[in-house]
């Protein structure tokens, strides 16, 4: 059964990583340890009667006693299987959000790429100096703008072109 959740655990996060599936790969984790706490004793407990009393238990007990003892390592091995297999899913998880910091920083560092020359340029010309030589200019104020328009445009394509965009 546990095993059947954690296969659609990691479906689950290779496709949509949420806090809720990380929350749930905790809940399991600590449903696999308490599951180890209560087979460890077991395995020892087996294994001490098995070892240390021969005379006392008849041959056929013996047999399944040892059967036992496999079985209950059989399990041990399936909880670390399980476990490593959670971890895998918690890197899944993490690389998922990851990836999905990247994009949002990928977009983030374009358009602020894009706004610098024209915050650069808008600096320019806010200056309180009477000797900028388009200050006086009749279309001075839309040919700055041009030149930012034309600034933008240069950048978003070049973006678009190296598929950033």
């Amino acid at each position: 059964h546990i095993s059947e959740v954690i296969e659609d655990l990691e479906e689950k996060v290779l496709h949509t990583p949420d806090n809720k599936s990380l929350q749930e790969v905790q809940h399991l984790k600590k449903q696999l340890i308490n599951l180890r706490k209560d087979v460890t004793p077991l395995r020892e407990a087996v294994a001490t009667l098995d070892r240390d009393t021969p005379i006392l238990i008849e041959e056929g007990t013996t047999r399944y006693l040892r059967d036992v003892y496999e079985n209950i390592i059989h399990i041990n091995e399936s909880i670390d299987i399980l476990r490593d297999t959670l971890a895998n899913i918690m890197d899944l998880y993490l690389s998922g959000v990851s990836n999905k910091t990247n994009q949002v920083m990928k977009v983030l560092t374009i358009i602020a790429t894009i706004f610098m020359p024209m915050t650069f340029i808008a600096g320019i010309y806010g200056m309180n100096f009477d000797y900028l030589p388009e200050i006086h200019w009749k279309y001075g104020y839309f040919g700055v703008w041009g030149i930012m328009i034309i600034v933008f445009a240069i950048m978003a394509i070049y973006f678009k072109r190296k598929r950033w965009l």
